[in-house]
């Protein structure tokens, strides 16, 4: 059989010298003989294996953790790299220590990553897991550089072979090892710990692999899939619900079974922009398809490839090309001369893509998607609509198609996107001001405004006739422009603007006490006078929307799913793909009729009331039910509660009246709820929030401190349009006050409507401990693979700042259940980490500590001994729901995070590993799914959506990995969104049924309304948790006009509380979250944190109102979390065991 050849490794150790290359190519063959006792026979030459005390020596494939490099000469592929001994191990390569085995680790190019010890897996299969310490999660990163920056760690599990070698040779070795002949899986590996490195070094330069001299050791060939991990395969298909067919916006498309050539592509000199590189590729095509391209018609990428459907005449050809550049100038010249650019082009050819093996990946017969024929059809398809649209990021949007309607300061929204309205900047600048700009000068904070509203914008002069030049604007002057003046020569000759443009141009400036446009770069400005200058046309704005904007673009966009559907069928008519000469030239044929897909709709789940009230079970109703005649299960107690009116519209006996009946709901409900206030509402100005606040919260305290009462819960009425009012009333309430609040809008109390009541009364319940309804089938034990033995279920998200937020921190926040088997209530933590970092940082944490030594920590480890301490039990079991997960990402975030579950759960009990099923929910898609008959109302629900509980787990879905799209809310206005969930790891072995089924009724868990959601409410109070850490930062404007929100700031400017700030990944320094006050609360759980990074322990079906707490022990150095929770109780002393806390503790 063949076999590939193990790879040399030569280390000059002698005289210290350089690494060198090996002789070896991971892609030669080397036919071998192998007989059943490991022997090997034949004259072959011979790899030699020098080593002292090893047990045998295995060769992983790692998997690829990111995209491969460039092809080089169109193969992926490279020489063996060695690797010098001390930089394997003091420059964190992967450190292996797998039951005393050397392993050499290859990348998945046949980069050699190091050779090491392995720690641990299954005996005697072809699978370990691989610690691995990359930066960026490249293992290419570290080859390519032999730099020791490694950082952060990610998991593996890495196929392996066996080498046959005698067991004699090995004296070490415990038992002999068989070598394999097949690579297999035996079952999800365990993985360990932080693994010791001791010895690894010398161990490793124990190890000399020479080259063609020595003994013929090989491995196996590669697999098919290029990663050794593979997602779970789909588990059949669910067959649960009620049959039914959905329609949805894909398009089948037919493909030729060909030869793909792809050529890389040089242009001299390069330039960033991808218009100027594919004016110059359409250039070529224009003037040699007939004669130096065989006739064929390209398509190109606008960077480095360019794709055939047959091959071109040549393999390497130079062309020189000449661009009219008169329309594009964003360098603030003022020439009138057309300028000519030349451009030398170098096409070569690099390689073929086969779309054979895409047909086998759609037909499930191959593993992997063959990413460069996808790329390729993504390319062909997107060439026409480039030059028609106007393309933003990986989306085209048009003018011509769909409604336009303007949002307010100069935006419009095109297809769900604003763009800049083509005004001239003159009436721009009055919308944007909304008012007339020529009634008074501009002042101070005009100026700001219209500087970080144009800043970066193209815009066109309109005094030159037909010559249209482009500029971008840079920013504004400070003077006026009747003040502007330049120099016109070296003679130290001035001339003002206005003079200038009525002398060269006999125009004459209006608006001379407006400042001008600056633009070109800061060496050498030019200034435009605003009525010269009109807005190009098809900008997007990728600013922040105000709220009267994101309104009204809500307001637009809001289409009902026949709309939509009628839109997209009209949109792909007008795309016309019979007649596009690209998918004509490459054989791709799109039928334009929208997809039909067999679906189910899974029925809701009976819900749980209290038994005191009349409807003690419920059965929602196309998503939704309501809380007439029924009573919380467990009602929260307010004792002493009090108002405060911002709302200049609410007089005090309005506010009184709100009052009254609210808390008359509360006692409908369920609640312990008192009638009357504490003190009876104030008004106070919402620009005095802060000292309002603290005012009537002591004036409250001076009655209830004397009786040992305190403050249960503020209710405050807030104006509808109410700015950052909202968040600082957070941030003071729960980072100062320590005080439970529930925010009401003006509209609402006028209207004062028994339903939002009583929703208002669900939010108030979560936020004092209570809980509102639970799931029928939890109380009996009958949700499989979660009641029949303690599970926990997380959620996570990572939310990151606004576009042109560039300073401030993402908000990672990782929530998880506290009660089984009801798996309703929830407590999260939250933590900053880097900028856009998508990875959580701090699921599990190392640390050391003067006194104690090394301590284990972090957020994960926190909520399983909170859920222990709850339930009096360790979970069991783990599911894993992820939000906010691309595909590209999958991979990383897998690997990452799951190896941080698995050391959280190490660090609390040796051998303590229970089952993790990781589950990634995706809503940023544009999938969507209609009825397949819009009239049929048996099929709709009231806004004409599919009905709640409708899911698809084919066609439209991976071949072969399990992944499907569940609507499991019932629409309100607009075309609703199904979620996507996609399973990356299941060690509980979930049936489609069961996973659909168990995601589909917690949808009807949520806590503050009565609907069902979108999705599953562990990801949505992970969304809401980070969401809200952004009020607890201090804002800062800065010059781009977004808010800083990622540094927090005393008063002073000075630093955070406690001084300190957290490293977070590439040793950025991202300051910590700030503490919640403490509520001295008796019903309160106590958790134990101690890292830095860290601010909340929420009960995040309360937000927007969060209920706990951070202080700082009076006793140890450790930072104390607090959460309302009547059923859970405090440890009686601090861990006096080898870690900070375990589970004896409790």
């Amino acid at each position: 059989m063949d076999l590939e050849v193990l790879p040399s490794l030569k280390t000059n150790r002698a005289h210290g010298g350089e690494e060198q290359d090996g002789s070896a190519r991971l892609g030669e063959k080397k036919r071998v003989e192998t007989k059943a006792n490991g022997e090997q026979d034949g004259n072959d030459t011979k790899q030699r294996i020098e080593t002292k005390e090893l047990n045998p020596i295995m060769l992983g494939k790692v998997l690829e953790l990111s995209k491969p490099p460039e092809p080089v000469d169109g193969v992926h592929r490279r020489d063996l790299r060695e690797l010098n001994s001390k930089e394997a191990v003091a420059g964190n390569l992967p450190i292996l220590n797998f039951l005393n085995m050397l392993v050499v680790v290859v990348g998945n190019i046949g980069d050699v990553v190091g050779v090491t010890r392995v720690v641990e897996g299954q005996h005697h299969s072809n699978q370990v897991v691989v610690q691995l310490t990359i930066k960026h999660m490249s293992t290419m990163a570290v080859v390519a550089n032999g730099k020791e920056e490694c950082h952060n760690t990610g998991v593996a599990v890495v196929d392996v072979e066996f080498l046959p070698v005698h067991q004699e040779q090995f004296p070490s070795c415990t038992k002999p090892h068989k070598s394999s002949t097949k690579l297999c899986r035996t079952g999800p590996p365990s993985f360990p710990v932080e693994a010791s490195t001791e010895g690894v070094q010398q161990q490793f330069e124990e190890l000399v692999i020479q080259g063609q001299s020595s003994t013929s050791q090989a491995i196996q060939p590669a697999p098919q899939s290029s990663k050794s991990v593979r997602f779970p395969m789909r588990p059949g298909k669910g067959t649960f619900g009620d049959r039914c067919i959905v329609k949805a916006n894909h398009f089948f498309a037919e493909l030729p079974d060909k030869d793909l050539h792809q050529y890389d592509v040089s242009i001299t000199p390069e330039v960033p922009s991808r218009g100027v590189n594919r004016a110059v590729i359409g250039e070529i095509v224009t003037q040699y398809r007939q004669s130096h391209l065989g006739g064929r018609l390209p398509v190109y990428d606008g960077r480095k490839s360019l794709y055939t459907a047959g091959p071109l005449p040549f393999t390497s050809r130079t062309f020189d090309v000449i661009l009219q550049d008169e329309e594009e100038s964003l360098s603030g010249g003022q020439g009138t001369q057309r300028r000519e650019r030349p451009f030398k082009v170098v096409i070569k050819f690099a390689a073929r893509a086969d779309l054979h093996h895409l047909a086998m990946f759609l037909a499930g017969r191959q593993a992997d998607a063959p990413q460069e024929a996808l790329q390729v059809l993504d390319i062909v398809l997107r060439e026409l609509p480039t030059a028609r649209y106007s393309p933003v990021a990986r989306s085209f949007y048009s003018p011509n198609l769909g409604r336009r309607q303007q949002l307010g300061d100069g935006l419009e929204n095109m297809s769900s996107t604003a763009f800049i309205e083509p005004l001239p900047v003159i009436d721009f600048v009055a919308q944007l001001l909304n008012r007339d700009i020529s009634a008074r000068p501009l002042s101070d904070a005009d100026r700001v405004k219209i500087k970080k509203a144009l800043r970066g914008v193209k815009v066109e002069v309109t005094h030159r006739g037909n010559m249209r030049r482009k500029y971008r604007i840079s920013g504004l002057t400070s003077q006026a422009t009747r003040e502007l003046s330049f120099p016109i020569d070296n003679h130290g000759t001035v001339k003002t603007v206005v003079q200038y443009f009525q002398e060269t141009y006999g125009f004459n400036i209006k608006h001379t006490t407006l400042p001008c446009l600056q633009v070109g770069n800061q060496q050498r400005p030019n200034y435009l006078p605003m009525e010269v200058c009109k807005i190009v046309e098809g900008q997007r704005y990728s600013k922040r929307l105000n709220e009267k904007q994101i309104t009204a673009l809500l307001k637009v966009t809001c289409q009902r799913p026949q709309e939509r559907e009628l839109d997209i069928l009209q949109t792909v008519h007008h795309n016309a793909y019979h007649q596009d000469p690209y998918a004509q030239e490459f054989g791709i044929r799109i039928d334009e009729r929208l997809a039909s897909v067999e679906a189910r709709v899974l029925p809701p789940p009976w819900l749980k009331y209290h038994d005191s009230g009349r409807e003690k079970d419920v059965l929602p109703r196309i998503g939704q039910w309501n809380m007439m005649n029924k009573k919380m299960v467990n009602g929260g107690r307010v004792n002493n509660w009090t108002c405060i009116n911002f709302s200049r519209h609410v007089q005090d006996n309005a506010a009184r009246s709100f009052c009254r009946e609210l808390a008359n709901m509360c006692q409908i409900s369920g609640m312990d709820f008192s009638i009357e206030p504490v003190l009876p509402p104030v008004t106070a100005r919402p620009e005095n929030v802060e000292r309002a606040l603290k005012l009537r919260y002591q004036d409250a305290m001076n009655i209830l401190k004397p009786q040992g009462g305190e403050l249960d819960l503020l209710i405050a009425i807030l104006p509808d349009n109410n700015g950052s009012l909202y968040g600082d009333l957070k941030r003071i309430c729960e980072t100062d006050l320590g005080l439970v609040s529930q925010c009401c809008l003006t509209k609402h109390v006028f209207k004062m409507s028994k339903q939002y009541l009583a929703n208002v009364a669900l939010k108030i319940n979560v936020k004092v401990g209570g809980r509102n309804t639970v799931l029928v089938d939890a109380l009996t034990r009958r949700i499989p693979l979660v009641s029949d033995r303690p599970t926990i279920i997380f959620g996570a998200d990572v939310t990151h700042p606004h576009p042109g937020e560039d300073s401030s921190p993402s908000i990672a926040a990782v929530v998880a259940s506290q009660d089984w088997p009801e798996v309703t209530k929830y407590a999260g933590l939250v933590s900053a980490q880097a900028h856009r970092q998508e990875l959580i940082q701090d699921l599990f944490k190392v640390w050391k500590d003067p006194q104690r030594g090394t301590i284990s920590g972090g957020m994960i480890r926190e909520l399983l001994i909170s859920f222990k301490r709850a339930t009096g039990q360790k979970p069991q079991r783990i599911i894993f729901y992820r939000d906010g997960v691309s595909e590209g990402q999958f991979y990383q975030v897998l690997f990452y995070e799951l190896d941080a579950i698995r050391k959280a759960c190490a660090s609390l009990e040796a051998d303590y590993q229970p089952p993790v099923t990781f589950v990634v929910v995706q809503k940023r898609h544009h999938t969507r799914l209609f009825a397949n008959n819009h009239k049929d109302q048996r099929t709709v629900d009231r806004s004409g959506n599919i009905l709640p509980g409708t899911v698809v787990d084919s066609k439209i879905c991976h071949p072969t990995e399990f992944d499907f799209y569940l609507c499991s809310h019932a629409g309100i206005q607009g075309t609703s969104r199904p979620a996507h969930y996609h399973v990356l790891w299941d060690e509980n072995k979930f049936t489609a049924d069961a996973l659909q089924t168990l995601t589909n009724n917690l949808c009807y868990t949520y806590a503050r309304c009565t609907r069902s959601v979108s999705i599953v409410p562990p990801a949505y109070y992970a969304h809401l948790a980070a969401f809200r850490a952004r009020f607890y930062m201090e804002p800062d404007t800065s010059d781009s006009g977004s808010m800083a929100s990622g540094a927090h700031t005393t008063r002073g400017g000075g630093p955070p509380p406690g001084g300190r700030t957290t490293k977070a990944a590439g040793n950025v320094a991202v300051r910590p979250l700030p503490d919640l006050k403490e509520n001295v609360d008796s019903k309160v759980q106590t958790a134990f944190l101690n890292m830095e990074s860290y601010s909340i322990l929420v009960n995040p079906s309360a937000l927007h109102e969060l209920c706990c707490i951070v202080v700082t022990s009076t006793y140890t150095s450790e930072r104390l979390l607090f959460q309302t929770d009547p059923y859970l109780v405090q440890p009686s002393s601090r861990c006096m065991h080898a870690q900070l806390h375990c589970w004896n503790c409790f």
